[in-house]
């Protein structure tokens, strides 16, 4: 995956996900298109409240939004050829995690 395809794919989770998480927390929804290093401050805001809380299904949330977080981080520096795979994974964990709080 080159690194044009990598922005493209962050734009996509960005697209997909900016909204929901946003709404987990009671932000605002951002006026713009985030970069990937603030949607993965977003994702990690969303796990730490979260986490925070005592609530089981929100701290398995949160676990997931760790591990996409980590995929995320990852998938900036990784080799071409691994960023398909960790933003794959990264989206699985997001998914789950907003569906474990819906």
């Amino acid at each position: 995956m080159s690194t044009s395809t990598a922005a493209a794919t962050f734009a996509a989770l960005d697209a997909c996900f900016t909204a929901d998480l946003a709404a987990i927390i009671g932000s605002d929804l951002p006026q713009h298109d985030l970069a990937p290093t603030r949607f993965i401050y977003l994702v990690e805001e969303v796990r730490d409240v979260l986490g925070a809380s005592s609530h089981r299904p929100w701290q398995e949330a949160s676990r997931d939004l760790d591990i996409a977080a980590d995929h995320l981080t990852d998938a900036l520096t990784a080799p071409a050829d691994d960023q398909s795979g960790l933003l794959a994974w990264a989206r699985t964990h997001l998914r789950d995690a907003i569906s474990a709080v819906h």
